[in-house]
Order: structure tokens, then C-alpha cells, then sequence
């Protein structure tokens, strides 16, 4: 007997509900069609979530970050950073050469693999061979003063090179040589495409030690360098370059430089030499090494309109001139730099107008500048409508704005009175500097 009244709570059952529950269980027709229903219940709820899961992750990857799936998913394998430079490497360290650089005509009793009296080495890369000729890229710097130019290969083997142009100015130079045993030829790749932090690879022969690979990264593709062409201290032009990480030492002029697709992307040229400075290297831009090469083939030089004066930067002027009572005045034009530029008693004297900072002195005229009228100590202050401040910019102007045989407008101050003129300008000849 229970102590409740309600079955809930009991383990007795009453015999018409037992008998119920036992005539549900056996009935198969009724388990069969609930077992069924229940089935298709199951397989329309997995249906419908798993198109919810579609939808949502299809919504997430269109609206949000990343876009796309992941590379190791949906690209090719990934390689290794120090693979691809073994494999840049083995493609391009045949086509950079070694370069010897003779200022004397060598010894015949010389032995080959003695040190050489005279001689500097440097490098080049092999980027065209046709005509049974192979042409080589170097800097012009690694061949100055030469006598006798050879290359050797990688294999060793030494073959005579003739120049077949060189220009100061952007420090290049392309050599010539049987290209007979010569196959390797660097590709040459797309500088424009540099990324800063992209891993780059120097090859060359830095000192001595010929086939030398460093690798880096690129620190800054639009370095601006001032240069002394004439290595007079005096900075006179400025090179564009990119700025490498990759050690470049003396002897690595003139190498390659190279992505990790074994392209040639840059010339080696120069580093900072300064006491404690490392990791700073420059290398040219091939996109700007290029056009030079074509008008050396061309040519044996680039030709570029001559304007024909020396000069000095008036701010060097008034810098010289700083102690002197009466900088600005009728003695200015007696001072010793002019004297011994010009040595000339009947020039006006040099005569700065109130407000004047800026320009360019005329320390002798010649050709096409001394035919048009100006003259020692006249004040240069603007070429067409672009205002000159300094030598290096007066030059620059001239190289990329102007060609040989158009008329320059000169805007210069003589006797403290500003004066106009037309120079015709005229191919600069080899022999002046």
C-alpha cells in the first residue's frame, strides 16, 4: 500500500496502464512510423544546419577579413627563404665575372696568377650575347685609368675585354669579349618592383675573393647620394640608388644584384666607408642602368648638352667672403677665388643684389656660354623658369631637361642688374670634364 495517492510517486502501476504500455510496445506499425518520422526529422535538421553554416561562413568570408582562403590551402607550396636564394644563386653566379684592371700594359715575364703591379679588380655580370660577343655591365670606376682590361669567368678562365663605352656621370660601363665557352646571361629583371624589406643577393668578387655571394634586404629604394665626380670633395652631382643591407665591399663594384627569382635588379656600386658604419650598401637601379647601356652600344658614351662654365656655388662664395667687411660690395669681384679662375682685369666685379641667396658665380665662360656673352662673375640665378641655386642643380637640369642643340634661357645678375640670354647648347666633348 502506498503512502500516496497519486502514482507519480509510486513504483506500483496500475494493470490497465501496464497493459496499455505493453500493447504499445508490441504494435508495429505504430514503432515503425514514430522509428520513421523521427528519422526524417533528424535528416531535415542536419540539412537545414548545415546549409546555415554555408550561408554564414560564405557571408563572413565576402564581408570579412581575410578575403580569401589561405595560401597553404589554395597556392603552391610554400619555398623556403634559403632555397630560393641557392636557386637564385646557381642561375646567376655564372654570368658575374671577375674584371682586372690594368693602368699599366703588363709584364711579359708576368705570371698570370701572381699579383699583378698596376692592377685593381672589380666586377661585371654577362647580360647579352650575341654575334659570337658577350657584353658586360660594370661600373665605370672599375676601369678607370685602364691600360689593359681583362675578365674572368667562373670557371677560371681569363678572356680579353675592350671597352666599348663608359660615362662618369652615372659610374657605368659596358666591356666586350669573345663569347665563345660563355652560356650564362643574366635575365634581367624589373627594379620597379623592389619592395622595401624584400630579401636581395649580392654577388661579386670583394677583395679578391672572386664568386662571393651576401644576401640582404632592401633598406630604401629611392636613396639620393651626392657624388664628387671629379673625387675633388666637392659634391657636383647626385646619384638615385637603392640602399641594400647586403655588405658591399671594395671589388663588389660593378656586381650584381638580385631578387630571389635570380633576375638582375641592380648593379653594386658603392658603400660608406665612414669608421664604425656596416650593413650599408648601394646598388643602381636596373631600370635606370638600362637606357645608359643601350646609348654606351650606341654611341661609346651618353651624349648631353654642354652649357660651358665653370663655376662656384654662391653660397660657397658668400661662406669664403663671411669675414670681410663689405662682402656685397665693388671688392667682392677682387678676391682671390676669382682671380685665379678668371685672371681677368676687365670683368665687372661680382655684385650680389639685396635679397640674392642663391646661384650660381661664373668663374670662366667657354664655347657655347663665352659665343652668347657671359662672362666671369656674372650670377646665374635661373635656366628657362626653373631657379638654379648650385652647380649640381644647374646640371641636373641641363641632363634631364634639355637636349643637345635646343636654346637655354640664362637669367643671371651682372653689375647687380638682372640680364636675359640664349645659349645654344652643343654636344660636350670626351676631353672636358
Amino acid at each position: 500500500m502506498s503512502f500516496f495517492d497519486d502514482d507519480f510517486f509510486s513504483t506500483r502501476v496500475r494493470r490497465r496502464v501496464r497493459n496499455w504500455h505493453r500493447g504499445w510496445q508490441g504494435s508495429s506499425r505504430s514503432g515503425g512510423y514514430r522509428q520513421g518520422s523521427m528519422f526524417r526529422v533528424a535528416l531535415i535538421s542536419s540539412f537545414v544546419s548545415s546549409l546555415v553554416v554555408a550561408l554564414l561562413f560564405t557571408f563572413i568570408m565576402r564581408e570579412g577579413e581575410p578575403k580569401s582562403l589561405p595560401a597553404a590551402y589554395s597556392g603552391p607550396p610554400i619555398v623556403e627563404t634559403s632555397e630560393r636564394i641557392i636557386n637564385a644563386a646557381a642561375k646567376v653566379r655564372p654570368a658575374v665575372v671577375s674584371i682586372i684592371n690594368r693602368t699599366e700594359e703588363p709584364k711579359p715575364d708576368e705570371e698570370d696568377h701572381h699579383a699583378m703591379t698596376n692592377a685593381s679588380l672589380g666586377s661585371g655580370v654577362i647580360y647579352e650575347k650575341k654575334g659570337g660577343k658577350a657584353r658586360i655591365i660594370t661600373n665605370a670606376h672599375v676601369i678607370q685609368g685602364s691600360k689593359h682590361v681583362q675578365i674572368m669567368l667562373l670557371s677560371g678562365e681569363k678572356k680579353e675585354a675592350s671597352i666599348v663605352g663608359k660615362d662618369t656621370i652615372t659610374d657605368l660601363a659596358v666591356l666586350e669579349v669573345d663569347g665563345k665557352g660563355i652560356d650564362a646571361v643574366a635575365e634581367i629583371g624589373d627594379s620597379t618592383k623592389l619592395r622595401e624589406g624584400e630579401t636581395v643577393i649580392a654577388i661579386g668578387n670583394p677583395l679578391g675573393f672572386s664568386d662571393s655571394l651576401t644576401d640582404g634586404i632592401v633598406s630604401n629604394l629611392n636613396r639620393v647620394i651626392p657624388v664628387s665626380l671629379n673625387q675633388d670633395g666637392v659634391y657636383d652631382w647626385e646619384e638615385e640608388v637603392i640602399q641594400i643591407s647586403a655588405p658591399i665591399n671594395p671589388g663588389n663594384s660593378g656586381g650584381a644584384l638580385v631578387n630571389l627569382d635570380g633576375e638582375l635588379v641592380g648593379i653594386n656600386s658603392m658603400k660608406v666607408a665612414d669608421m664604425g658604419v656596416e650593413g650599408i650598401g648601394f646598388a643602381l637601379p636596373i631600370h635606370d642602368v638600362m637606357p645608359v647601356v643601350r646609348e654606351l652600344e650606341e654611341h661609346g658614351k651618353v651624349r648631353r648638352p654642354y652649357l660651358g662654365v665653370y663655376s662656384m656655388d654662391l653660397s660657397v662664395y658668400l661662406d669664403y667672403n663671411a669675414e670681410d667687411d663689405d662682402p656685397f660690395g665693388e671688392e667682392s669681384g677682387d678676391s682671390e677665388e676669382s682671380a685665379k679662375a678668371g685672371e681677368d682685369e676687365d670683368a665687372p666685379p661680382l655684385i650680389v643684389p639685396d635679397g640674392v641667396k642663391k646661384g650660381v658665380v661664373v668663374l670662366e665662360a667657354v664655347g657655347p656660354a663665352k659665343k652668347a656673352g657671359l662672362k666671369l662673375n656674372d650670377l646665374i640665378v635661373r635656366l628657362d623658369d626653373t631657379d638654379i641655386g648650385s652647380t649640381m642643380e644647374l646640371r641636373k637640369y641641363l641632363y634631364n631637361h634639355k637636349k643637345i642643340g635646343e636654346t637655354l634661357t640664362v637669367t643671371y645678375y651682372r653689375d647687380g642688374k638682372k640680364q636675359e640670354v640664349g645659349v645654344t647648347l652643343t654636344e660636350k666633348d670626351d676631353d672636358i670634364e
